[in-house]
């Protein structure tokens, strides 16, 4: 009996028939896996690539204001952000801020920051007087437009990605004004 036993493990595990199938059925979900991470990862940055354009978008027309800006306004940038980053997410914010360079004390100073949605706070004068890694050289009283987006990214697939807030961080100069004034 335990002979017969030995004999068909031996001539079992020498037998090759059936092996492209057991390989196949290894393989084929790693394989199917892999497809879905690549498309996950394709589609998270397009997203952000996506929600760059939104921002620098919003931080050109927000530059070329001649009058003061207002909250209906940064209303309508925020659902601006919405359309362009094709986000139906309700989470979806927008920081915009006023900064300027001051020569003589050699940091930024805020002018005015205000937020849309839920999550970032305004940014004040010690948030942004140590910047100079993240904003331009600039003279004397010169100022830019810093626009923040943060939309919530979710995966398609559950392959490993997280769910995450993709953020944008842009500047832009005014062009047809010094400045582009806050109205309360």
């Amino acid at each position: 009996m335990m002979l017969e036993i030995k004999s068909f493990l031996k001539d079992f595990a020498r037998d090759e028939r059936g092996s492209l199938a057991v390989e196949t059925v290894i393989i084929l979900p790693i394989l199917f896996w892999a497809y879905l991470s690549m498309f996950a990862i394709f589609d998270a940055y397009r997203q952000h690539a996506i929600n760059q354009k939104a921002a620098f978008t919003i931080g050109d027309i927000v530059s070329r204001q001649t009058t003061p800006i207002d909250a209906s306004f940064l209303t309508g940038m925020r659902g601006a952000l919405k359309y362009l980053s094709n986000s139906d997410s309700s989470e979806a914010a927008i920081r915009i801020t006023s900064v300027r360079w001051n020569e003589n004390k050699k940091e930024y100073r805020r002018d005015w920051s205000k937020v849309q949605g839920s999550g970032p706070k305004p940014l004040t004068n010690n948030d942004v007087k140590n910047w100079h890694s993240r904003l331009p050289v600039m003279v004397h009283n010169d100022r830019v437009i810093l626009v923040e987006t943060f939309v919530d990214y979710d995966p398609p697939f559950a392959t490993g990605l997280q769910n995450r807030t993709i953020e944008n961080f842009v500047f832009t100069k005014p062009r047809y004004a010094p400045q582009v004034l806050w109205q309360n």
